[in-house]
């Protein structure tokens, strides 16, 4: 469509010149096409007007608080040492960080903008604020200002300060006391959708999110409604009353009303409708018209795909997918939304590392002074994954990053990294990821090891690859079909809480069968676990069930990661498994009659010897 632009001759006069596609035949782009009058318009809302919107419809409300909750869901991770992490985690916890941060971007997607005050007991505040000279306990609290309390000032128009194209000060209105102004550098400020140009910041904030998604919302949601009255429409009854307009002008009102009243009741009482069959009037020659009854449904095919277009463009209009604005699985063959949650959530990501970063960037120094007492320069963060990992996806991870610390320790400690330093960061990852629940407890408890002389064995070594053509080397062991346990080293703990239980025939060797593979393997390229003991701490879930044929089986079932993955590296080697699925259980006894409904499960420590291979005996 073409557009008018205006140029200046060399004479100073003007012209009106156009550019764009024109069609003279079809009226396209000229002035009697429809769409040549199309024009955006941009209809400010008012905070009270947004207010409303946001608490009276719980579809703006969801567009303004989803990727605020999502943004600060699963937070960040610091990457420092255990007691610098344990102080910097109390802090954020005492001060409420995430929260705060929560409430700042709620307010801020729905405002336009707002800001968090740090609050350091100064008695000034419109002075400047000075991450360096904040001590240990220096940072109180902080305060969510939405722009009802918080209202910037005149935007800085110096090139050479740092604060150019955004307010030099902002003033608190609190309404029990005067106002107070305060400097910028206190204030962590958010914006909803930042505007383009500050010179057309129209309060010194940016625009709501629900600005440019309202005609969507609205159009979404006077659907929904419109739906909802049609369904008051779907029956209606029609009769046709001959000489109706005559008794109406004859004043027959309320007989006219009693009849339908009569007739609407027989109706209800036993499903029959009686009408005037027609005739002749009583002591009158003239024949009377007969009453005549019909009843219109209204359809209601169609509607659901027009809702979901209308659930399409405000899911397009606020960029989160309708399976999480809408809670509703993927539609289309083979869906599972996945391609949609992934784009979502790189656009969290995204405002995480482009908007909420470099807003908290002065609150972050603060607070890790205010935690530490000094600012540590290897002292960071990474924002943890947003998308929630099942146990299965945890327990590959942990299978991927143990073989990857085993391939580094074998290459020998001094080559690549001392392997002091490869033991504290495979700890660090698997504390920060919940791989081994209560590792840091233990190294605690125990002791670390600095020296790995102390060690019999610090990390399991890489094998050595054979040399080629080496006449001492034998070939592959023969495969032979392959069953791997470990047996329970604290047995009489669970027999005596079997006992109690009820239990009369208990399994004797009490173990965890990790691999039963009919199918002959390697046993060599199965290799060998990490460790001969495996300490499950007291707690976690646990739970009784019936497995096997017909339930012979009474078992407990357990959790433990490092049981997860010995059992898919075993299956990667070539190991067969009859199940779809591996849980790990220990079997409690065989058989008998036992209400398990009444039985409590287990919860005390299980310690586990080291992995036994033997054939499968059938």
């Amino acid at each position: 469509m073409s557009k008018p632009h205006y140029r200046l001759r060399a004479d100073g006069t003007t012209v009106m010149v156009s550019d764009g596609y024109r069609n003279l035949v079809a009226n396209l782009g000229t002035d009697r096409d429809k769409a040549y009058h199309g024009a955006y318009a941009l209809n400010l809302l008012d905070v009270q007007s947004l207010l409303a919107t946001y608490r009276g419809s719980w579809l703006p409300q969801a567009l303004v608080d989803i990727p605020a909750l999502d943004a600060a869901r699963n937070w960040r991770a610091w990457q420092a040492k255990p007691d610098q992490i344990t102080a910097l985690e109390a802090t954020e916890k005492r001060l409420g960080v995430r929260e705060k941060v929560r409430d700042a971007l709620r307010a801020a997607r729905l405002y336009g903008g707002a800001a968090l005050l740090m609050w350091d007991g100064s008695g000034d505040p419109e002075l400047p604020l000075n991450p360096a000279a904040m001590r240990k306990d220096g940072l109180k609290r902080l305060v969510v200002l939405s722009p009802l309390q918080l209202s910037p000032g005149e935007i800085e128009r110096d090139i050479a300060s740092e604060w150019f194209g955004k307010p030099s000060y902002y003033t608190l209105s609190t309404g029990s006391t005067a106002s107070q102004k305060i400097h910028p550098s206190r204030l962590c400020v958010f914006d909803g959708v930042p505007v383009p140009d500050s010179a057309t910041m129209s309060d010194g904030w940016g625009d709501s999110v629900l600005l440019a998604a309202m005609d969507a919302i609205r159009h979404a949601d006077g659907t929904a409604a419109n739906v909802a009255s049609l369904i008051f429409e779907s029956k209606i009854d029609v009769i046709h009353i001959p000489m109706l307009m005559e008794m109406l002008a004859s004043g027959q009102e309320s007989a006219i009303a009693e009849r339908l009243a009569l007739g609407m009741r027989a109706k209800g009482t036993n499903g029959a409708l009686i009408l005037d069959g027609g005739g002749e009037s009583p002591g009158s020659a003239k024949v009377r018209g007969k009453e005549e009854y019909e009843q219109k449904s209204a359809t209601f095919s169609g509607l659901d795909a027009l809702w979901d277009r209308f659930m399409l463009a405000v899911s397009g209009a606020s960029r989160i997918p309708v399976s999480r604005l809408f809670g509703r699985s993927a539609a289309g063959m083979n869906a599972t939304g996945d391609g949609d949650e992934r784009v979502y959530y790189d656009h969290i990501q995204a405002m995480q590392e482009l908007e909420i970063q470099p807003a908290i960037s002065v609150l972050d120094e603060c607070l890790i002074r205010s935690a530490l007492g000094a600012r540590p320069t290897e002292i960071f963060y990474s924002w943890r994954p947003l998308r929630q990992e099942t146990a299965k996806e945890r327990a590959e991870v942990f299978k991927v990053v143990s073989d990857a610390a085993r391939t580094l320790a074998g290459t020998g400690a001094g080559e690549l990294m001392p392997i002091e330093a490869l033991s504290k960061a495979v700890v660090n990852r698997v504390v920060e990821d919940g791989s081994l629940p209560g590792l840091e407890a233990a190294i605690e408890e125990f002791g670390w090891l600095d020296d790995p002389d102390e060690m019999d064995d610090p990390l399991p070594t890489a094998p050595v690859p054979p040399v080629e053509n080496d006449p001492l080397r034998a070939e592959d062991a023969a495969p032979r079909t392959l069953y791997v346990r470990r047996d329970v080293l604290n047995p009489g703990d669970i027999m005596a809480w079997a006992k109690g239980q009820g239990f009369t025939d208990i399994v004797p060797d009490l173990h965890v069968t990790i691999a039963y593979s009919r199918t002959p393997v390697d046993w060599f390229k199965v290799g060998q676990s990490w460790s001969d003991r495996l300490d499950i701490a007291a707690g976690g879930p646990r739970q009784m069930e019936r497995l096997g044929p017909e339930g012979r089986y009474i078992v407990l079932l357990i959790t433990a990661n490092e049981l997860v993955w010995r059992n898919h590296e075993i299956r990667e080697a070539g190991a067969s498994w009859d199940w779809p699925d591996y849980q790990p259980h220990i079997s409690i006894q065989i058989g008998g009659d036992i209400d398990l409904g009444a039985v409590v499960p287990y919860r005390g420590k299980i310690v586990l010897g080291p992995e036994i291979f033997e054939e499968v005996r059938e």
